[in-house]
């Protein structure tokens, strides 16, 4: 019993507080800290989440994007210290827990249809 209560505290401790609720279908803005040498910089990755695992502490989403014509996908874990901030630009209406069927999709056939209860309202 002890154990768990150090385990909770201590992922207590890492978890970030102020999160947007991400979801399925999200166009988000990704905020990485790289580390270059002696220098550290925040490097924007932007694409739409096409898969969540929530786990608590170890709750990652992947993320892709089309970089010169090449999809690319990275999972990141929400709560990494390497995270410095999440920022939602757009939401979709998806019907699908997981978008996998995007990677076999080029161009216009990758568009998701916009969530009409957003609209108007700034995230």
């Amino acid at each position: 019993m002890k154990l768990t209560n150090l385990v909770n505290r201590l992922e207590a401790r890492c978890k970030k507080e102020r999160l947007p609720s991400i979801s399925v279908g999200d166009t988000v803005k990704i905020g990485v800290l790289i580390q270059e040498g002696e220098k550290t910089r925040v490097q924007p990755y932007q694409g739409i989440v096409i898969a969540q695992h929530r786990a608590n502490l170890h709750t990652t989403i992947t993320v892709r994007r089309v970089f010169q014509g090449v999809g690319v996908e990275r999972i990141f874990t929400i709560h990494s210290p390497t995270l410095k901030g999440i920022q939602i630009l757009r939401r979709a209406k998806v019907r699908k827990a997981k978008l996998y069927y995007l990677r076999d999709r080029v161009g216009k056939a990758t568009r998701l249809k916009p969530r009409l209860s957003d609209q108007g309202k700034r995230i």
